[in-house]
């Protein structure tokens, strides 16, 4: 079955069709198939929320099955912030060196045992039909002190990884141990679990 993505993140699209594309499900960004969609407002509290609403719209707007992912890290010290928020934190949209600048400063001071954070993702997709279908995953672990690694992207260079005993960021990770490990890819087996069954 063919199923497009709601989002213009190459490396997001990249670790979604990593994921999903071996158990036989054909992901499409919509303009491959000749359809541009609107950036819906994300106007949730949650990342479910915001996930669905990105999932509704673009459904609405193609006709086809449209998956849509709202992730972000939520730091324990900081009740839960940055959130919904993550990619936004500093004020412009996808600044990821000043959002990880700002986490940094409001941590300043703060020891590596209290640092602990989760990467969230929750993934929605909504079908022409009306049914939709959501999952979250989580991946434990602590933010360091400045960044560290090359790979991923957004928080990915702060964030030791507790699956790895705080020794490695995911940005030193492969795509391969990420996708292991990673919220997004917890998420995406449960989707492609949850899919497998309707």
């Amino acid at each position: 079955m063919d199923y497009i993505i709601a989002t213009h993140n190459m490396k997001k699209r990249d670790e979604l069709c990593r994921i999903l594309s071996p158990l036989g499900i054909n992901i499409h960004l919509a303009e491959e198939l000749g359809i541009e969609l609107t950036d819906a407002d994300e106007t949730g509290t949650t990342f479910e929320e915001n996930a669905f609403i990105k999932a509704e719209s673009g459904c609405k707007e193609s006709g086809y099955p449209c998956i849509a992912d709202d992730s972000g890290l939520a730091v324990d010290y900081l009740d839960g912030a940055p959130g919904v928020y993550s990619a936004r934190y500093s004020g412009g949209h996808g600044n990821d060196e000043e959002n990880n600048k700002k986490v940094l400063r409001e941590l300043e001071g703060v020891p590596f045992e209290e640092r602990g954070a989760a990467f969230v993702s929750a993934v929605c997709v909504v079908y022409p039909d009306g049914r939709s279908i959501t999952v979250r995953g989580e991946c434990r672990g602590r933010i360091g002190y400045e960044p560290i690694g090359e790979n991923g992207f957004g928080y990915d260079p702060l964030f030791f990884a507790e699956k790895y005993d705080y020794k490695l960021t995911t940005a030193q990770l492969t795509a391969e141990q990420k996708d292991e490990i990673s919220h997004r890819g917890m998420a995406l087996r449960l989707l492609a679990e949850k899919i497998g069954e309707k």
